[in-house]
């Protein structure tokens, strides 16, 4: 499985924007996908994931600015971020978990950056 992540930029607090993620290859065996983000210093954690039930799961500080949606039919998957803050600056990093064995794959990062 191959992922491409883009969308990332510079905005203001408060602000919003939208990821993408592209998955190709042997997507049908996808169980999950999702997004963490590293910040500077800091190990990569968890944003938000979705399932291949649309279960999705959020960090507790993303909760209600964030949406994470999925489009299976194109491989896609999204994270709608609002009200952005400066503690959302990271590089933030598509995920798929994959089959019975569930193998993680990761896409190459888009660097999100929050300033005032």
């Amino acid at each position: 499985v191959q992922l491409q992540a883009f969308g990332g930029g510079l905005v203001q607090p408060g602000g919003s924007l939208r990821l993408s993620c592209v998955a190709s290859g042997i997507v049908f065996s996808i169980n999950k996908m999702g997004w963490y983000r590293q910040a500077p210093g800091k190990q990569r954690e968890l944003v938000a994931t979705i399932d291949i039930g649309s279960r999705t799961n959020y960090a507790d500080s993303v909760k209600g600015r964030f949406t994470i949606s999925r489009d299976v039919a194109e491989n896609m998957v999204y994270l709608q971020m609002n009200s952005l803050k400066p503690e959302d600056t990271g590089v933030y990093y598509c995920n798929a978990v994959w089959g019975s064995r569930r193998l993680y794959f990761w896409g190459q990062g888009t660097e999100v950056t929050v300033f005032s």
